[in-house]
């Protein structure tokens, strides 16, 4: 059996039953690809290059979803070369010399041959090696995708004759685009089950997909297939998106009620009401390596920064009753308890972390600013990495004045220390912190 695999035309993919949306509107042409403008935009070096048929070798590097592998076809058809598809799984070196015999004889004839080694990272050097002098040759044109930095991932040799190209995560209005598209095309798309949606639900879709079309594409045709009236709301997306689970099974109300009057107990700082509950759940046989995970996680949503070594007392309890078992253990969560009842109580931390998650979880995900990064290779400086970053043990107060969130949330403040126990402090060095930074942005 031949190792090629040649690319099926477009009739075959429209055809393909069963294939996954995301496979099914897979673009054959530059004009229809979406995104990377910065590398395909009319006039751009790439696409100048593929479209005179003067493409070398490359390497793809970018997130998953972005349409490494569309390109490479992309550049197979335009270019009408014979397409192979290689990867780690089928096999090693045997294997891969195999294909570049086939190649060599393939290029006697004058075919052309695209060689598209999809996760290359996953290549050890020896098989990276192989490929070596097929490309130096022109045997085949290497086109290598990775989601991984090709500065560790790809070996020196095989790096210096590819060119790279960095793709970027798509834009929310991007993978609208290619929403809107497969909800209306009727050959490949979702356009025979005559499903409508709104702006506002394709945006939110594409927002949970965080530049990722194929994640976009199986929420659309998930959603799609769980719509009842045929149009998708925000309900069905969410149902369609759904991946929480029940963090415990079922125990009955009683067992939620008794935590609760705990927990809130030790939050209002009633001691003796917390011992109180406790004894309660410890006499019921309630598991106390329950309790004892429930009192760490009050130290950390009530009381915080306010008295750190909450958190520490509530880990020594659990090592005591893991220690000691019941009943001699029992005391060590009721310290534990009567401890955090009585101390200085804070959710400032627990609300910024909330507002972190949350904002998480409604906005892609930003890439993280250039002078932020480290750039231990040349090629990483020649991305910009490092550029502009300031060393803040060589600045005045220790503190440069350098934006550290990415730009969508620039300026943004979550933590809001109170002044209650040791986060009075943490509150007075944040204010002396934004004092210099000012003082700084107004030199």
């Amino acid at each position: 059996m031949s190792l090629f695999s040649q690319i099926p035309d477009e009739s075959t993919l429209k055809t393909a039953r069963g294939a996954p949306l995301a496979e099914r509107m897979r673009p054959h042409t530059l004009d229809d690809y979406v995104g990377q403008e910065h590398l395909l935009g009319p006039g751009k070096p790439l696409r100048v290059e593929i479209e005179r048929d003067d493409a070398g070798s490359m390497i793809l590097w970018g997130p998953p979803g972005v349409g490494k592998t569309t390109l490479a076809k992309i550049i197979a058809e335009v270019t009408q070369a014979s397409f192979i598809e290689f990867s780690a799984v089928m096999g090693g070196i045997k294997e891969i010399k195999q294909v570049m015999v086939e190649a060599e004889k393939a290029a006697g004839f004058g075919s052309r041959t695209i060689l598209f080694i999809d996760e290359i990272h996953r290549f050890n050097k020896a098989q990276q090696d192989a490929f070596l002098p097929y490309v130096e040759r022109g045997t085949i044109r290497l086109i290598g995708a990775t989601t991984e930095n090709p500065s560790f991932e790809v070996i020196a040799a095989l790096l210096s004759r590819c060119r790279v190209y960095r793709l970027n995560p798509l834009s929310e209005k991007e993978l609208v685009q290619l929403l809107k598209r497969a909800l209306a095309d009727k050959e490949r798309g979702l356009g025979k089950l005559n499903v409508t949606a709104d702006d506002e639900v394709m945006e939110m879709i594409a927002s949970y997909a965080n530049g990722d079309a194929r994640y976009a594409y199986n929420a659309l045709e998930t959603a799609a297939k769980l719509t009842s009236g045929g149009r998708i709301t925000r309900e069905t997306v969410q149902n369609a998106l759904q991946q929480r689970v029940l963090l415990y099974d079922k125990q009955g109300e009683e067992h939620y009620n008794v935590i609760s009057a705990l927990h809130k107990s030790i939050r209002n700082s009633d001691a003796d009401a917390s011992l109180y509950w406790l004894g309660r759940m410890l006499k019921a046989g309630e598991d106390p390596m329950y309790v004892a995970r429930r009192l760490v996680r009050i130290a950390v949503e009530d009381i915080g920064l306010a008295a750190p070594e909450a958190l520490r007392m509530a880990l020594a309890a659990r090592d005591a009753m893991e220690f000691l078992g019941s009943p001699e253990g029992d005391l060590a969560l009721a310290q534990a308890a009567v401890y955090l009842a009585l101390a200085p109580k804070s959710n400032a931390l627990y609300t910024a972390y909330g507002e972190i998650t949350a904002e998480i979880e409604a906005h892609r995900a930003e890439p993280v600013p250039l002078h932020l990064r480290n750039a231990p290779t040349p090629l990483m400086e020649q991305f910009g990495y490092g550029k502009g970053y300031q060393y803040a043990h060589d600045v005045e107060g220790r503190v440069a004045d350098m934006e550290c969130m990415p730009d969508n949330l620039r300026g943004r403040e979550f933590y809001h220390p109170t002044s209650e126990g040791r986060e009075k402090l943490l509150a007075q060095r944040m204010d002396e912190v934004r004092r210099i930074r000012r003082a700084k942005q107004n030199d």
